[in-house]
This record gives C-alpha cells, sequence and structure tokens, in this order.
C-alpha cells in the first residue's frame, strides 16, 4: 500500500501488528510519529580506519573479512564469541560477550563493517562488543546505518531495539521523503535560515557531521513550536469570528468613585489590566482573558470591579471556584466590596444556596443554568481545575457568549505564555499591593529541625502570631493515605507543642469540618494549623505569621511561592521554613532560590528551568508534530529556548498580517487543522 505520514505503523512492511502494539510504549502510531521519534544521542562511528593502525582506547570502524569465529568459556563461566578479521593491513581479534547467536549470523568469509571501542583483553589488542553490519566492499558501501558513521541511538522500549529502529527508520525515509512537501512557506525558511524539512529529518537521523544534526534539529524545534502557536492563533481567530457577546457600556465615573472608595490604592499593574478588562468588555466579542497574578496581588478585586460593569449593563455575573474554602473567601471579599453599591450577592455550594444579583459558588453552581438567563460575564478562578464541558455548562442556553476572565495565581513561565497562551488575551499583576512585607525564607535541613521548633515556639509566645504546617499530598488527590499521614504530622506537632492548639485540615474533611477548623485557627483557638496544601489557595488569616512546609522539595518552586503567599498579610513579619530530609545539591539549590527570589513569575521561569513544563493549566497538546498525555511535550523543543520562541512568534505575525485566512499557504492552513490545544479538566 502506499504509505502517508498518517499511516498506522502496522502497516509499514516487517513491522505488523505485534511491533506496532510494542512501538505504542513509545507513543509511535504513525508513520509520522516514527519519523519524528528521534534519536537521544548518537555514536560516533565515524572514524574507518585500517587495522594495522587501530590503538586502544580509540572508537574505530573497521571493514573486514571474518576468517574464523567461535565460542569459548571464560575460567569465570562467561561465554564469548571470538572472531579473527582481516584486511589488506593486518588482523584483529573481535570479542562480543554471551551472544551466542551471532554464530548463526556471522560466517568465514563474511565482508563485514565493524564499529567499537579497541582495547586490551588480557595482553592482546582486541575490539569488544562491537556494532555489526554484513556489507559489501567498502567502496560501493561508504557508510551503513549501523557502523562507519555517525549511529543515532533511539529511546527503546521492550522488544524494540536502536538497530531495529533504524532500519524502519531508513526505509521511511527513502520511500516518503521523495514525495513530502514542505509546508512551511519558502519565504519563512530563508528569512529564518531553516533546512527543508525532508533535509532536516534525514540530517537528524542518519547525519553526515554533527553540524548536520544541529541544524536538522534546529528546524524540527522551530516547526513544534511554530506549530502549537499557530494552533493557538487559528483559535483565537475562530473565537472571535464565530462567538458574540454583549458589549458593554463603561459607566466611568461611577467606576472611578468606586476605585476611589477602596480602602487601599491599585497598583500600577492592576490599573493596566483594569484598562485591558474594560477594553475587552466594551466589544462585542466575548472576552476570553486570563488574569495571573501571585497570591494577594489583588486579582479579586479587578473581577468585582467586571462585575459592577456587568451589573450596570443589567448583566448577570458568577464567580466560580474549586472549593468551597476558596468560593466563601470570595464571597466575603466581593459582599464587603459590591454590597454597600446595593448588589446583592448570593452563594451557591453543596451545603447552601443564597441568590443574589452575582453568585459565587463552586461546581454547584453548574446546576443552576436556569437562573443564568441573562448571563454577561463569567470568572473563573483557578482555571486549571475546571474542564470545557463544565464551562459549557454555565453559558447553558444564552443567546450570546458571556465574557470570560479567568483567573490563576500559579505562575506562568514567560516563555509558556508565549507558546500556548497565544489563544487567550493575557495579563499579568507582578507587583504587590502597598503595605506587604517580604516573607522571610530559609531552608532547613534534618540538623536543625529542633532548633527550627524552638525558634517556632519562642515566636509564637513573642509575637502572639500564629503557624501552618503543611504535608505534601502523598498521592495526586487528597487519598486516606494522605489523611493518615497529614493526622500522625498532628500529633506529632501535639507531643511537640504541648501548650498550644493544634488544628487540623484536608480536603477529605466535610463542608461544615474545615469551615469549624478555619474559623477556630482565625479565632485563635488554635495556634498552629497542620494542613495539606488545600490551603494553597483561598485562605486569608491576618495574624498567621509562619508557613512550614515538610518534605519541601516534594513540591514545585510555584506551589511553594503560593503556600508562603498565605501568610505576611498582617502587621507581623512572616517567614516560611522549608524542611527537607534531601541532601542532594541539585534539590537544595532549587529550594533555596526560594530565599533570594520573591517573584512569582521569576521563580517559574526558574522552576521551568530547573523541573522542566510538566504540566502548565492543565493544557495538553495533541498532534503533530509530537504530543504526550502527561502535559505539554516537545520532541526536541524546549520552553527555555526563548530565541526559538521569539522567532516562530514574529514569522506567524509576518504571515498572518500579509494573509490573515493563511490562503497563499494551503499546507500550512492543513497543518493549523492538525494540532489543537485543548483543556484538560483536573476534576
Amino acid at each position: 500500500m502506499q504509505l502517508s505520514l498518517d499511516t498506522p505503523v502496522r502497516y509499514i512492511p516487517h513491522i505488523g501488528p505485534v511491533m506496532a502494539e510494542r512501538l505504542s510504549n513509545l507513543d509511535i502510531f504513525t508513520v509520522r510519529d516514527l519519523l519524528y521519534h528521534v534519536p537521544f544521542r548518537y555514536d560516533d562511528f565515524s572514524l574507518v580506519s585500517p587495522i594495522a593502525r587501530v590503538r586502544p582506547g580509540e572508537t574505530v570502524t573497521v571493514n573486514a573479512t571474518i576468517t574464523s569465529i567461535k565460542n569459548f568459556f571464560t575460567k569465570t563461566g562467561k561465554k564469548i564469541q571470538e572472531a579473527v578479521v582481516t584486511d589488506e593491513s593486518g588482523k584483529l581479534t573481535v570479542i562480543w560477550f554471551n551472544q551466542t547467536y551471532l554464530l548463526k549470523i556471522l560466517h568465514p568469509g563474511d565482508y563485514v563493517h565493524l564499529s567499537g571501542k579497541i582495547d586490551w583483553f588480557g595482553n592482546k589488542i582486541v575490539m569488544s562488543n562491537p556494532a555489526y553490519e554484513l556489507g559489501t566492499s567498502l567502496p560501493r558501501r561508504q557508510a551503513g546505518l549501523h557502523t562507519g558513521r555517525l549511529v543515532p541511538v533511539y529511546s527503546e522500549t521492550e522488544g524494540v531495539s536502536s538497530k531495529w529502529l533504524r532500519a524502519r527508520i531508513a526505509f521511511l525515509l527513502d520511500s516518503i521523503l521523495p514525495t513530502m512537501q514542505d509546508f512551511l512557506p519558502e519565504q519563512t525558511r530563508t528569512e529564518y535560515h531553516l533546512m527543508e524539512l525532508s533535509q532536516a529529518l534525514r540530517a537528524v537521523h542518519f547525519p553526515d557531521n554533527k553540524e548536520d544534526i544541529e541544524r536538522g534539529r534546529h528546524r524540527i524545534a522551530f516547526d513544534e513550536v511554530f506549530l502549537l502557536q499557530l494552533a493557538a492563533y487559528e483559535q483565537k481567530k475562530n473565537w472571535e469570528q464565530t462567538q458574540r457577546a454583549r458589549a458593554f457600556a463603561i459607566p466611568k465615573t461611577d467606576v472611578s468613585s468606586f476605585i476611589h472608595s477602596l480602602p487601599f490604592t491599585l497598583t500600577d499593574d492592576q490599573k493596566r489590566s483594569l484598562d485591558e478588562i474594560a477594553a475587552d468588555l466594551t466589544r462585542p466579542v466575548p472576552m476570553n482573558r486570563l488574569l495571573v497574578g501571585d497570591v494577594g496581588s489583588g486579582k479579586t478585586v479587578l473581577a468585582a470591579i467586571a462585575m459592577y460593569i456587568a451589573h450596570a449593563n443589567g448583566m448577570q455575573s458568577i464567580l466560580m471556584a474549586p472549593t468551597v474554602i476558596l468560593a466563601q473567601q470570595h464571597y466575603e471579599t466581593i459582599s464587603k466590596l459590591l454590597t454597600p453599591l446595593g448588589i446583592k450577592i448570593g452563594l451557591i455550594t453543596s451545603e447552601q444556596k443564597e441568590n443574589g444579583d452575582i453568585l459565587v459558588g463552586t461546581h454547584a453552581l453548574l446546576t443552576k443554568q436556569k437562573m443564568f438567563d441573562n448571563l454577561g460575564l463569567i470568572v473563573i478562578d483557578e482555571q486549571h481545575r475546571f474542564g470545557v464541558e463544565q464551562r459549557a455548562k454555565l453559558v447553558g442556553t444564552n443567546k450570546v457568549t458571556p465574557h470570560f476572565l479567568t483567573m490563576t495565581a500559579t505562575p506562568i513561565p514567560r516563555t509558556i505564555a508565549k507558546t500556548l497562551l497565544g489563544n487567550t488575551d493575557l495579563s499579568v499583576l507582578s507587583q504587590m499591593p502597598l503595605g506587604r512585607s517580604i516573607v522571610k525564607t530559609w531552608v532547613v535541613p534534618a540538623a536543625k529541625r529542633e532548633g527550627a521548633y524552638d525558634w517556632m515556639a519562642s515566636q509564637m509566645k513573642k509575637t502572639g502570631g500564629q503557624i501552618f504546617v503543611i504535608c505534601p499530598l502523598i498521592e495526586t488527590s487528597e487519598t486516606l493515605l494522605t489523611v493518615k499521614a497529614v493526622k500522625e504530622e498532628v500529633e506529632r506537632i501535639k507531643k511537640r507543642f504541648p501548650h498550644v492548639g493544634v488544628g487540623l485540615l484536608h480536603g477529605r474533611m466535610k463542608a461544615r469540618e474545615k469551615t469549624k477548623a478555619l474559623d477556630d485557627f482565625r479565632n485563635k483557638k488554635s495556634m498552629m494549623l497542620v494542613a495539606t496544601p488545600v490551603v494553597e489557595v483561598g485562605i486569608d488569616i491576618p495574624n498567621a505569621m509562619m508557613m512550614v512546609v515538610e518534605a519541601a522539595d516534594r513540591f514545585g518552586l510555584g506551589q511553594l511561592h503560593q503556600l508562603r503567599g498565605r501568610v505576611g498579610r498582617g502587621n507581623l513579619q512572616s517567614y516560611c521554613l522549608l524542611f527537607t530530609e534531601s541532601s542532594d545539591e541539585k534539590t537544595l539549590e532549587r529550594l533555596k532560590t526560594l530565599e533570594t527570589i520573591h517573584s512569582g513569575p521569576l521563580l517559574a521561569d526558574v522552576d521551568l528551568r530547573l523541573r522542566g513544563p510538566g504540566e502548565v493549566f492543565g493544557t495538553r497538546q495533541h498532534g503533530m508534530p509530537a504530543s504526550s498525555a502527561g502535559g505539554p511535550h516537545f520532541k526536541i523543543a524546549s520552553f527555555t529556548d526563548m530565541g526559538t520562541i521569539n522567532d516562530t512568534q514574529e514569522a506567524l505575525s509576518k504571515l498572518t498580517h500579509e494573509d490573515p485566512n493563511l490562503t497563499s499557504f494551503p499546507l500550512l492552513r492543513d497543518m493549523a487543522k492538525k494540532i489543537t490545544i485543548e483543556d484538560v479538566s483536573k476534576d
């Protein structure tokens, strides 16, 4: 059959269903996937040498004829395969270990290419455990697939070796590349000095030199980032062309009076972000904006102003949060801000149903679509906790699409924002409100734990401040095992601090139990609160002056920064202690960045560089050229490569500026349909 890039791998000659099943373990399902299964390193077998010139320590290729081959046993019982090979300059002994099958493949008289290291074996020079290929004389065969060149080494799985992969990929390169069309316009390739796609694929798999590898990898990396940005562009264009919203009039005088009535002054970041939100609300296209800001940076105030504008235009607003704790926190904040203006705020949770002009709630809001017949604005906090279908339910049967404002305290690396969020408008709050003090942060090794406990006790006695103690999640969600661990920590803390009240909070507690635990802590009935990261968002205890994180090495820097943001909200000097049992230098170096960096965006960039992208907002990339069920994933490109990200963004901007619908670039337009960015619910 005629192979195409979308052909399932089982139809490639010499693969079939059994090998296709094995390839699936490497995320290889189609011809395209196999072509883009790029090597992770190369064995340099490019030095071809006459036998007489080989020296111990060299890695070389020799082309020779086998004169003898046999098995023999060492004194320790190891079975060794020994061959003697000759060329015009001399003879060489070749040995393999425990590969008895070779005697069925290699025979006296065979001409072979052998690549491996020259070493001493006893008192004689040998080539040890080389790669081999049966071949013809060298003038007719300059380099093989496995010898005599830079030889690609691939990620493998059981039953799938690099040698097997080389043969299959070489076949595809010969059969597919001659007819492959390059989807990237020639003007882009020329301007950014990029190889043609077919050249790049061949250079990555079977390079002639190391420069070829770099040029080929750069072209594929460029494609990966470019296509992801193209998909984001197409999604945004489709949103703007197909969705219609109510254009709001901005009551500037009233909004200005409301802002002046606040008990604090908006930061420059807040003012800029508010201008961006207000401009979106005046358009007949629904706003699709993500507001990013550290814990305590003032996101909720901006949401309240947007809701006020919607209310002034006779439209409903809702704010949905992932937890009851966070929903109640938002309800209290929004009520303080908007109730004095005659706006009734309602709270909807699984245990409480209270109607209002503006509704704040949890998933329970999804059961109240009938109340949303005039919905103009949807605010979603920590938006990665909600899936596409859940948000669609909120829209319900509205004739127009509501404006969407999503918020997160999860710091986003700038490179990921540029790459993944091209379909979303972005506002960033990097400034903290006036009066917020720096939370002094220290990494505490095991040897200093007892001293830290003594100091914690003295600080509570001296200041009357309270302490959070956070235990890591043992599983990805709060399981019974996690609850057991946090309960054990409570008992340990009670024994170590016998004269203060110690509370407990975890995600598997009932809503009223959580509320009581928080109320006891807020009212100082308990001075220490042992919790899982359920406190990461939505808890505001001004008297809490210390955040203690157990096994801090199990957290990302962004999450540790969010936990740290739970303290320093009152008048007391606040502290964050990061307990760790780890002695790994890289781990300690990563944690110590929190001692000197107090900016969420900067920490996000550091975390990206040290730990990789992982999952960002639960986004998952699908399609060409790479996909991964674990989140945004590239075969070659890196989210830390700002140069390539800037180049691809610039290249896309130039193409779409002159041709917004890519009418002149049909291949590129087709590629845009093969890759999407979709939100994945974590619930």
